[in-house]
C-alpha cells in the first residue's frame, strides 16, 4: 500500500511538471515563430509607410507587403523591366503617377533611387489602381502587370466572371505576385497593430 501511496503522488507531480514543460515549450514555440515571422516580414521604412498609406489612405499592410514582394526592402532595387527602387516604379508609371498627382516639378526617374520619392508615388500609384479597379486583387495585379492588361482581363470571361472581379489572369508570374502579394499582407496584419 505504502508504494502505492508513494508512487501517486509522484505520478501527479511528473504529470502536473510535464503540463508545465509543455506549455512552457509551446509558449518558446510560438515566440520563436513570431520572431522568424517578424524576421521575414520586417517593417524596414516605418515612418514613411504609415505617412504615405496615411496620406493616400491605404492599410500600411498592403504597402509593406507591396515593398517586399517589389524588392525585399532594397533600395537601390533594379530590375529588367527598369523598375527602380522600393517599390519597383517604371519611368512610364513614374511619369502616369506625377501627371495624375500635378506634380509639375521636373523630377528625374533616378529619385525613385530614394526611399521617400519612391514611397510617395508607389503610394500613389497603388490608390489609384485602387480607385479605377475597386478591389485589392485587381489593383495588384494592375501594379504587377499593368493598367491596360487588367482593364483586358476584366472584359474577357476566362478571367473574370462579371467585368469587375479577377477570377485569374493569363500570366503565371502575375497569379504568383498576387499571390504573394496578398499573402504577405494577411502576415503583416497578424503579426503587427497598425491600428
Amino acid at each position: 500500500m505504502k508504494d502505492g501511496a508513494r508512487r501517486r503522488p509522484s505520478a501527479i507531480i511528473t504529470l502536473f511538471l510535464a503540463i508545465i514543460i509543455l506549455s512552457g515549450l509551446s509558449v518558446a514555440v510560438r515566440q520563436a515563430w513570431v520572431h522568424y515571422y517578424r524576421a521575414a516580414f520586417p517593417l524596414g521604412y516605418y515612418e514613411l509607410v504609415i505617412f504615405y498609406s496615411a496620406e493616400q489612405n491605404l492599410p500600411p499592410e498592403l504597402v509593406f507587403a507591396v515593398i517586399r514582394s517589389e524588392s525585399s526592402f532594397d533600395p537601390n532595387a533594379y530590375s529588367y523591366a527598369y523598375a527602380r527602387g522600393l517599390m519597383q516604379i517604371t519611368e512610364e508609371t513614374f511619369e502616369w503617377a506625377r501627371m495624375r498627382m500635378g506634380d509639375d516639378e521636373a523630377r528625374p526617374f533616378e529619385e525613385m533611387f530614394i526611399p521617400e520619392v519612391n514611397i510617395r508615388y508607389g503610394t500613389k500609384i497603388l490608390r489609384l489602381l485602387l480607385d479605377q479597379f475597386g478591389g485589392e486583387r485587381e489593383a495588384i495585379a494592375a501594379y504587377h502587370a499593368g493598367w491596360g492588361s487588367v482593364t483586358r482581363w476584366l472584359q474577357d470571361e476566362r478571367y473574370s466572371d462579371d467585368g469587375v472581379t479577377l477570377r485569374d489572369t493569363p500570366f503565371r508570374r502575375t497569379n504568383a505576385y498576387v499571390f504573394n502579394v496578398l499573402f504577405a499582407q494577411d502576415i503583416y496584419r497578424a503579426l503587427y497593430d497598425f491600428d
